[in-house]
């Protein structure tokens, strides 16, 4: 519990100034993609708002890692898209503010789910993610946030390409934006470079009147980001075994979703700053703030890695970063709506290209011919269902089942079996490697039952049976022995082994002093 209250670490020492300066530009930059989020599932731009509000403040305070940022996502907002087509399906006619109730309580639901995860410390299995599907998720992250920008390049509610000055225009403040920001850190690093980049290409929009697309251009029209503090928002829906049927595989997936991105993030924030932080603290921190967000008005959502890149490459390392993004957000919503709706959107644009760039694990081309084939086929596979469906919980899913299959496979093949004829004529099999499920075939394929002398010595003193596959495996080879009459000796097994094995006695030689103590794992009714 102390752990969970320590908040902040009053030892770390702070640089303010980079604090303040890089949640400003994190909160800049939040506020495109809360309103693009939001507009997903058709909602207002002000429910993304609020939820990246909610979420980075309290994710930022509770957190099990400073520095990383939080909000409405692409992620999350997809799964409200089947949700609404859900509730219509069933509630024929129903209204888009009962919608909203249902979607907040789905959120309230999720947050629920995630403190329970994080009570039950389920984030250390995490830690199973190979890094092939770490590599695959990033750097199908880093595509998605690429190809998310591109919609900016379109003429206002159509499909079409901007033509002429307008393309050149926008194209222009883009690679302006981005030189900013790779070239101003080469001279000083006294300011956050994307935070120049967004200042610089704004005044030169504003103030010279540039006719290019704007934060208010991606709204629909008569939508505003103006607003005050989020409303009390309570989920008016009957509490009945009917609704429950319809939310919870969404606030399940949500919450799966939501930690899945989370926990991924916090590795790759861990990685850049060398430190580490906590998953489960971070799971009940996630929780906690989707259920406010929930009665807030808010669509929830979860870590982001783009925003937390931003935060992180401009320097910022303590929670003091996330704080003032949030704030700062709060403040742009209350009282500089009409200043926000006026920023270029080719400055945007140009930082999250910057941050696909600084995303993409371009390292993991050199690794291609350095990796075991499988590990490349799986990183490739991940990248491309994270890219294409933005699933990034099924994608993460494949990829660690892909993995585990392959590295049964390779352990499969690694059993073998010594064999020799002592001089009373007893053969002895000395195996070596794991006996589990993927290598069953392969350990019986060992043995030359009508072949060998009455007498067999198996001995695993430098083997492990790991499953109950294993055991299953041992009971039908000496059934077969014994059906052609000779007698077979077990040695250097576990006693969870010799316990499992039937007509044990008759069939296993123990050395007590050597034996192994280890444990098979069981299912126990």
């Amino acid at each position: 519990m102390k752990k969970y209250l320590n908040i902040f670490d009053f030892k770390q020492k702070v640089d303010y100034k980079t604090e303040i300066l890089s949640g400003l530009t994190v909160a800049l930059a939040l506020v495109p993609e809360a309103i693009a989020f939001a507009l997903i599932p058709g909602f207002s731009p002000l429910t993304g708002l609020y939820a990246a509000f909610v979420l980075a403040l309290i994710t930022s305070i509770f957190g099990g890692r400073p520095g990383m940022i939080s909000g409405a996502t692409g992620a999350v907002a997809v799964i409200f898209v089947g949700l609404i087509l859900q509730l219509k399906t069933t509630f024929p006619g129903i209204e888009p503010e009962t919608i909203l109730h249902y979607v907040f309580a789905t959120v309230i639901l999720a947050g629920l789910l995630q403190i329970i995860a994080g009570v039950l410390r389920l984030g250390k299995f995490i830690r199973l993610v190979p890094h092939p599907v770490m590599f695959g998720f990033v750097n199908g992250l880093a595509i998605i946030i690429f190809m998310a920008q591109f919609p900016n390049f379109y003429q206002k509610g159509t499909d079409e390409l901007l033509t002429g000055a307008s393309m050149y225009t926008m194209l222009g403040l883009t690679l302006l934006t981005m030189l900013i920001i790779w070239g101003f850190p080469k001279l000083t690093k006294a300011i956050p470079s994307s935070l120049l980049a967004i200042v610089v290409v704004s005044a030169i929009v504003i103030g010279f009147g540039v006719d290019t697309l704007t934060v208010a251009d991606t709204m629909k029209e008569g939508q505003t980001i103006q607003g005050g503090f989020p409303p009390l928002s309570i989920p008016e829906i009957p509490f009945t075994w009917e609704n429950l049927k319809i939310i919870f595989p969404f606030a399940l997936i949500v919450a799966v979703v939501g930690l899945t991105e989370s926990l991924l993030t916090l590795n790759i924030i861990d990685e850049i700053t060398d430190t580490r932080g906590s998953g489960n603290k971070e799971c009940v921190a996630q929780g906690t703030a989707n259920i406010l967000s929930g009665f807030l008005s808010g669509m929830g959502g979860c870590a982001m890695i783009g925003q937390s890149l931003i935060n992180t490459s401009s320097g910022a390392r303590a929670r003091l970063s996330g704080i003032t993004a949030a704030v700062m957000l709060l403040v742009f919503i209350m009282f500089g709506s009409s200043l926000i709706e006026q920023l270029p959107m080719a400055a945007l644009v140009g930082l999250m290209f910057m941050v696909a760039i600084g995303t993409f694990e371009w390292a993991s081309f050199k690794t291609f011919r350095k990796m075991p084939n499988s590990d490349v086929i799986v990183m490739v596979l991940v990248t491309l269902i994270t890219a294409i469906t933005h699933n990034l919980a099924i994608a993460v899913l494949f990829g660690v089942i892909i993995s585990a299959l392959a590295y049964s496979w390779e352990n499969a093949k690694r059993i073998r079996a010594r064999k020799y004829i002592d001089e009373d004529g007893v053969k002895h099999y000395e195996i070596f490697g794991p006996l589990f499920f993927g290598s069953t075939t392969l350990f019986n394929e060992k043995f030359d039952v009508q072949g060998d002398p009455d007498e067999v010595i198996i001995d695993f003193q430098e083997s492990r049976v790991a499953d109950m596959s294993g055991i299953e495996a041992l009971n039908k080879l000496t059934e077969r022995y014994a059906k052609a009459g000779k007698k077979v000796h077990l040695k250097h097994l576990s006693k969870d082994c010799i316990r499992l094995l039937k007509n044990a006695d008759d069939i296993i030689d123990v050395n007590v002093l050597e034996d192994p103590t280890y444990k098979v794992v069981v299912d126990e009714l």
